[in-house]
């Protein structure tokens, strides 16, 4: 059963994202499938390139990301998903060993008028390295079930 509804996810209301560190061979992994650019593959192409090490891709960070969401809330949560993404942006490399934390934010809720049984909770998300410094910002919506609606059977 869900103990996290639309009606729990207040304006402001903050949860906590990871640790989640990045491991060499997550990275390489994870780049020969999907995005095998070499400053993903190997610690010498990413010290060659302007990143200054052997980095995450950006989607990989994404990724990572949304396991700290999943581990944070959503699985605890009657989530319907989300119907897209308004923000993604990588604003510094995830370098292999970083340890990365954050926090989703609520921002704004409402219930849709096309299905009153479902809300739309708009966040915020922050991820920082162990340094501070902010690598991942993103926002987008995601629906969640209510848990009672007027009118509906008790």
């Amino acid at each position: 059963m869900p103990t996290l509804y639309f009606e729990d996810f207040h304006q402001g209301r903050v949860f906590g994202l990871g640790p989640k560190t990045a491991q060499v061979d997550e990275i390489i992994e994870f780049a020969e499938e999907f995005d095998p650019q070499p400053m993903h593959l190997s610690e010498k192409a990413g010290a060659a390139s302007i990143l200054g090490g052997l980095s995450a891709s950006g989607w990989h960070t994404s990724a990572m990301f949304m396991r700290m969401m999943i581990d944070a809330y959503l699985l605890a949560s009657a989530s319907e998903g989300a119907p897209g993404i308004d923000v993604m942006e990588w604003k510094k490399p995830v370098l292999a060993g970083d340890t990365l934390s954050g926090r989703s934010i609520v921002e704004a809720a409402r219930p849709m008028r096309s299905r009153p049984q479902i809300g739309i909770v708009n966040f915020r998300h922050e991820l920082e390295n162990q340094r501070g410094e902010t690598v991942l910002m993103s926002k987008n919506a995601i629906m969640f079930r209510r848990r009672a609606v007027e009118g509906d059977a008790a």
